[in-house]
C-alpha cells in the first residue's frame, strides 16, 4: 500500500487501484477510486466551487500501515488493506464492509472474501461497481429523492437508482447518526440499506465517487450538501397562489374561458397551465394553429389578469415530426443498442431527444423560444423528463455522455439545464422556473420544481406523496408539488373521490406550490377532430377547476385558498431561506426538533417551515386524529386555543380543515 499527500489530498495506490480522499466543503470529504490510470475529472453533482482552508486539513501517514485525513470534524482512515473508516469527532460512524483474511477490522468471519469496493468487469467496457458499508443498529436514514412507498425511514429499504414516472432518484441520504452521504454517480443501480450491511451499486461506472459530510443537525447536513451541489435560486414573484391545470385544455378559448371565470368569481389565479398535445406532432414543439390561432393574444389577455402561463414540453420526437430528419441526421436523439430505434410509443412512433448533448439542448431551446417564449409563455413544464421510455430497458439506450447504464439518472437535470441556459442568455434567469417530472442531485440549482408524477387518486397515494415530499426536501429539492387529488381518477362524481380531493387540497395548502391537476374520468368527451394527430385528436379529462366538484367542495377549497393566500409573505421568507442554505419548506419533525427522540419516529405530521405544524388527514372517513406537539406553546388554527408542548393530543378534523398548529415560542 502506497500512501501520499498530493495537493492536500490523500492518495493511495495499491496494485491496479487508485484511491483519492480529498477535502470538499466544510467538515466533508470526497472519496474516489478507479482501476484506470486516471480519474475522469467529472464532478457530477459536486458542481459548486468550495474552499477549504489548508490549515484545516491534516494528513497523517504511518509508513505503509495506515493513513488518515481530517477535514474539520470528519476524519477518514485507510488501513493496510485499503479498508476505509470514517469518524465524526473521533467517533466511528461508517466503515466499509470487508471480510477478508488480511485487513478485516471487526472480529467476525474473515474467510468470506468479501471486499468493500468490488469491481466486476464488463466485457469490452467499464465496471459494474459495488460498494459496501457496515450497518449501524438503530440508525435511521432519510432523503434519497422520491419513492412511491409507505416509508419515510429508509432503513431496511432497497431502492432502485433509476428515474421512472413518479420515482425520482436523488442518491443523498441523511443519517440519524449525524452524517450525510452522496453517491455521486448517475448510473443505474441500487441502494440497499440492509440490517446486516449497506450496499451501493452502479451497473456501469469508470470510477467510484461519493461524498460524506457530518453535522450536529439535519439542517447543518443539508446546508453542507447544498453548498457543494447548489442552491435553488430566488423564486420568481407571483407563483405562490393557485396554479390551475387539467388534462387537458384543448383550445385557446378553453384556457381563456377558465381564466375569465376565475376573474368573475374574484378568485386570484397565479398560473394557468397548458398540458400536452396542444401541438401538431411530438417534436414539433409548437401550438397547433387550428386550435391556438393567436397564442400572443392569449398570453397578453392572461397577463392582463395577472396570470402567468406555463406550457408543456415533451422530449419525444415523432418520426413524422417536421424536426425529426434534421435531429436524426445530426445525432441529437437517444440511440438504441439493438432492435428498433423507437424509444417511446404513446400517440406516435417516437425517439427521444438526447439532452446530454449540448447541441440538442440548444436545439430544443431554440424551437421553444421561437414557438412559445416569444409569444409570451412565461415558464415551461418539462414533462416525461426521466425520460419516460416505452420499456425501461436501460441497457438498450445510449447517450452522447455515455451508455444509459452509466449516466441515465442525470437526464432530467440536463433537460432543465437546456432551458436555464437559454433563458440566462436572454438575461431572464431571475424569471425562470421549470416544472419537471424528475430530478437528480443538484437539480435544485436549475430552477427545478419537481412534481410527484402521474400518481393514482387514492389515500394510499396521498400518504406516499407525504413521505416522498419530505424525503425529496432532505435530498436538496425545496421546490416540490403534487397533482391535487392525484392524477388518475375514474369517476369525478364519486363522493369518495371528492373527499380525497378536499383532503389533498388541505394538505397542498402547506406545500411549496399549490397546483390543481389531474386526468379526471370518465373519458366520455368526444375529441375535437377525427385526425390521428394534432391538437384536436386526443381525449381530454373532465373539468378540474375549483367549482367543478359541487358547492360543498368549492366552499371548502375556496376557504383553504384564502388561508394559502394569507400565508404568502411567510412562504416567501421560506423560499429565501431555501435559496440561502437549502432548507426545505416541508420539513420532517426531526429537522426542526432533532433533540426530541419522539420526532424521529413521527411519519404522519410535518413542519411547514419552522412555524406551522401540519397534520394531514391520510385516511378516508377520518374526522379526528392524534397530533404530537414538541416543546413550546402551540396555537390550534381550528379552535384558536393555545396548548403546551410535550404532549399528544386528539384533535378534531372536520372535512373543512385539517389540524394545523402555529408555533408561538
Amino acid at each position: 500500500m502506497n500512501y501520499s499527500n498530493v495537493n492536500n489530498s490523500l492518495v493511495i495506490r495499491h496494485q491496479t487501484e487508485q484511491l483519492c480522499i480529498e477535502p470538499w466543503g466544510k467538515d466533508s470529504l470526497r472519496v474516489r477510486a478507479t482501476r484506470y490510470m486516471n480519474f475522469t475529472g467529472r464532478n457530477w453533482a459536486l458542481s459548486e466551487e468550495v474552499s477549504t482552508k489548508q490549515s484545516s486539513v491534516e494528513i497523517t501517514i504511518n509508513g505503509n500501515e495506515s493513513a488518515t485525513i481530517q477535514n474539520g470534524r470528519i476524519r477518514a482512515k485507510v488501513n493496510a488493506a485499503g479498508v476505509l473508516s470514517f469518524f465524526r469527532d473521533d467517533k466511528l460512524f461508517l466503515r466499509e464492509y470487508y471480510r477478508n483474511y488480511f485487513g478485516t477490522e471487526c472480529g467476525e468471519s474473515c474467510c468470506l472474501k468479501i471486499v468493500g469496493r468490488d469491481y466486476k468487469p464488463i466485457i469490452g467496457g467499464d465496471y459494474a461497481l459495488t460498494v459496501r458499508f457496515e450497518s449501524n443498529d438503530g440508525e435511521k436514514l432519510f432523503g434519497m429523492g422520491q419513492y412511491q412507498q409507505a416509508y419515510l425511514d429508509l432503513k431496511g429499504c432497497i431502492l432502485e437508482l433509476a428515474q421512472r414516472n413518479s420515482q425520482v432518484s436523488i442518491p443523498f441520504a441523511i443519517s440519524s447518526l449525524g452524517y450525510g452521504f452522496l453517491w455521486n454517480n448517475p448510473a443505474i443501480g441500487k441502494a440497499s440499506f440492509g440490517k446486516n450491511y449497506t450496499e451501493w451499486r452502479a451497473e456501469a461506472a469508470k470510477e467510484m465517487d461519493y461524498w460524506i459530510t457530518v453535522g450536529d443537525t439535519p439542517a447543518q447536513i443539508v446546508e453542507h450538501y447544498t453548498a457543494v451541489t447548489g442552491h435553488a435560486p430566488a423564486l420568481p414573484q407571483g407563483l405562490l397562489g393557485l396554479w390551475q391545470c387539467k388534462l387537458r385544455y384543448r383550445t385557446q378559448e378553453e384556457v381563456l374561458t377558465v381564466a375569465r371565470k376565475y376573474q368573475e368569481l374574484g378568485i386570484p389565479l397565479d398560473v394557468i397551465v397548458i398540458d400536452f398535445f396542444h401541438w401538431t406532432r411530438q417534436g414539433d414543439w409548437k401550438f397547433d394553429s387550428e386550435y391556438w390561432p393567436d397564442p400572443k393574444a392569449m398570453c397578453d389577455e392572461l397577463h392582463s389578469m395577472g396570470i402567468k402561463v406555463v406550457v408543456s414540453v415533451w422530449p419525444t420526437v415523432d418520426r413524422k415530426s417536421e424536426n425529426f430528419n434534421e435531429m436524426f441526421e445530426r445525432g441529437l436523439l437517444i440511440c438504441t443498442e439493438r432492435g428498433s430505434i423507437q424509444t417511446y410509443d404513446f400517440q406516435g412512433d417516437c425517439l427521444t431527444i438526447d439532452v446530454t448533448n449540448p447541441e440538442a439542448r440548444e436545439y430544443i431551446w431554440e424551437k421553444c423560444q421561437k414557438n412559445y417564449y416569444d409569444y409570451g409563455i412565461d415558464m415551461f413544464w418539462l414533462d416525461n423528463a426521466e425520460p419516460d421510455y416505452a420499456v425501461y430497458d436501460f441497457d438498450n439506450y445510449r447517450y452522447a455522455l455515455g451508455c444509459a447504464l452509466e449516466v441515465n439518472n442525470i437526464y432530467p437535470q440536463m433537460y432543465a439545464k437546456a432551458f436555464c441556459d437559454g433563458l440566462t442568455k436572454l438575461g431572464r434567469e431571475k424569471e425562470m422556473l421549470h416544472l419537471v417530472r424528475s430530478a437528480w442531485a443538484g437539480s435544485q440549482k436549475y430552477s427545478t420544481l419537481v412534481w410527484s408524477g402521474d400518481v393514482p387518486s387514492t389515500f394510499e397515494s396521498l400518504r406516499d406523496q407525504l413521505y416522498g415530499g419530505l424525503n425529496i426536501g432532505l435530498a436538496g429539492i425545496p421546490w416540490w408539488t403534487t397533482d391535487i387529488g392525484g392524477f388518475m381518477t375514474d369517476d369525478v362524481d364519486d363522493p369518495a373521490f371528492k373527499e380525497l380531493l378536499v383532503r389533498w387540497f388541505e394538505f397542498a395548502v402547506y406545500c411549496p406550490i399549490l397546483r390543481m391537476h389531474g386526468d379526471r374520468g370518465p373519458h366520455n368527451i368526444p375529441p375535437l377532430s377525427n385526425k390521428e394527430y394534432g391538437g384536436g385528436s386526443l381525449f381530454t379529462g373532465q373539468p378540474n377547476e375549483l367549482w367543478s366538484y359541487g358547492e360543498m367542495a368549492f366552499t371548502i377549497m375556496k376557504k383553504q385558498l384564502d388561508i394559502r393566500l394569507s400565508l404568502k409573505p411567510y412562504i416567501e421568507k421560506l423560499m429565501i431561506e431555501a435559496s440561502e442554505n437549502g432548507a426545505p419548506l416541508m420539513r420532517t419533525m426531526f429537522y426542526e426538533f432533532p433533540e426530541d427522540e419522539r420526532c424521529w419516529e413521527l411519519t404522519d405530521q410535518y413542519m411547514f417551515g419552522g412555524e406551522y405544524l401540519v397534520a394531514p388527514i391520510l385516511y378516508p372517513g377520518k374526522f379526528e386524529r392524534n397530533v404530537y406537539l414538541p416543546a413550546g406553546t402551540w396555537k390550534n388554527l381550528i379552535d384558536h386555543k393555545e396548548y403546551s408542548g410535550g404532549q399528544t393530543m386528539n384533535c378534531q378534523a372536520p372535512l373543512e380543515a385539517i389540524p394545523v398548529f402555529q408555533r408561538m415560542n
